[in-house]
């Protein structure tokens, strides 16, 4: 791969991979806010890009979701941590695709549904004319499948999923690296977790989010566990997918 062509990474799934980092409730003003805070390991740097709600590049800082994600309030999350770490092993340029949408469920990124077809569009877009390669795409999603109509087929619709994004983007083995669960409802979060961790899929692989740090609301990582989150993800990326670190 040329040194110019950006080196793709799809962000995606729901709040979790938008990012809550750092984002308080402020009761007297009934609304949320993020706090501003940006870890050393997500500050920006000139060679990772993002794309941006109106499909322009642009240098990437947290929150990397805060037009796309934009009916909430967003704040740090794994993907500067991420492009951080590789960027440190492999240097290039690093194109960031942020696709989450908090609060939604599997079935909202199902084939022809709004949020899938603007993902693939997006990424279609990012690597036009050549310019970037897809490495992988980044899943953290399942919170909102912690009930029980939907934690017997989550692990099908997963699966599905995975399916399709390969076939549109006509990348068959396109690397998929998604998060087990760290919160959710308790009566079916082992549930949704048991799918994640079982998909046994060629180039598919799961990060364990459990035990990480929440916020206040218990359900969101704070900034110092998507700081962890980001790296861990970084490290599973690097050990199982990055070809350029065999030559070196």
């Amino acid at each position: 791969m040329s040194e110019d062509k950006k080196q793709i990474f799809i962000l995606s799934g729901q709040s979790n991979m938008a990012g809550r980092g750092g984002v308080i409730y402020d009761s007297h003003h009934h609304k949320k806010h993020w706090d501003g805070v940006v870890p050393p390991e997500c500050h920006p740097h000139p060679s990772i890009l993002r794309l941006n709600a109106h499909l322009h590049w642009e240098q990437a800082r947290d929150p990397l979701h805060a037009d796309i994600d934009h009916k909430k309030t967003c704040g740090v999350g794994p993907g500067m941590a991420f492009a951080n770490t590789v960027l440190e092993r492999v240097g290039g340029t690093m194109g960031l695709v942020p696709c989450a949408v908090g609060g939604t469920a599997i079935k909202e990124w199902a084939r022809g549904e709004h949020l899938y077809e603007s993902m693939i569009k997006r990424v279609k877009f990012a690597v036009e004319g050549g310019v970037g390669e897809v490495k992988a795409l980044l899943w953290y999603q399942g919170e909102s499948d912690c009930q029980e109509c939907d934690v017997e087929v989550y692990k099908e619709k997963m699966e599905k999923l995975i399916y399709d994004v390969r076939e549109d983007l006509s990348l068959p083995l396109l690397p998929f690296i998604q998060v087990a669960l760290a919160s959710g409802d308790k009566k079916y979060i082992e549930k949704i977790r048991e799918a994640q961790l079982s998909i046994k899929l060629p180039n598919v692989v799961c990060v364990d989010a459990k035990g990480l740090t929440l916020n206040h609301d218990n359900l969101h990582l704070c900034t110092e566990a998507q700081v962890q989150l980001g790296k861990t993800l970084a490290d599973a990326y690097l050990c199982n997918f990055c070809s350029s670190l065999e030559s070196q």
